[in-house]
């Protein structure tokens, strides 16, 4: 197994999660402990899992963190829509954000499909 380090999708969550805490700064004061912390962990948690399973040992472990990782991206998503909705997020952030994350889900969504094709031959 490769490192994390040499995965697509952990580089590219890695540039996601960068980009979700320099837009995030801009947010109001009053949403430190609400949507700013909200987007950052669940940007964080997708680069980790993939690490954290890269780590593992054996294929079902692997694609188990997989899953966790893809479960924040969409977690990420809504939060993401809903910040966008509620005027938090400017369009041109969103326009940028929301492409890459769905870049990544559909990277993560491979993956768990070549693992899953691997374990079931």
């Amino acid at each position: 197994m490769k490192s994390h380090k040499d995965l697509d999708v952990w580089r590219l969550a890695m540039d996601l999660a960068q980009d979700v805490y320099e837009v995030s700064k801009g947010f109001p004061r009053d949403e430190q402990f609400g949507m700013t912390s909200q987007m950052r962990r669940a940007a964080v948690s997708i680069a980790s899992n993939i690490a954290e399973g890269a780590a593992r040992n054996g294929q079902r472990e692997f694609n188990q963190f997989f899953y966790i990782a893809l479960g924040s991206a969409s977690e990420l998503e809504t939060q993401l829509e809903i910040s966008k909705r509620v005027g938090l997020i400017a369009e041109p952030d969103f326009a940028r954000l929301d492409p890459m994350l769905a870049r990544i889900a559909q990277m993560l969504r491979g993956l768990i499909r070549s693992v899953k094709s691997e374990l079931d031959s």
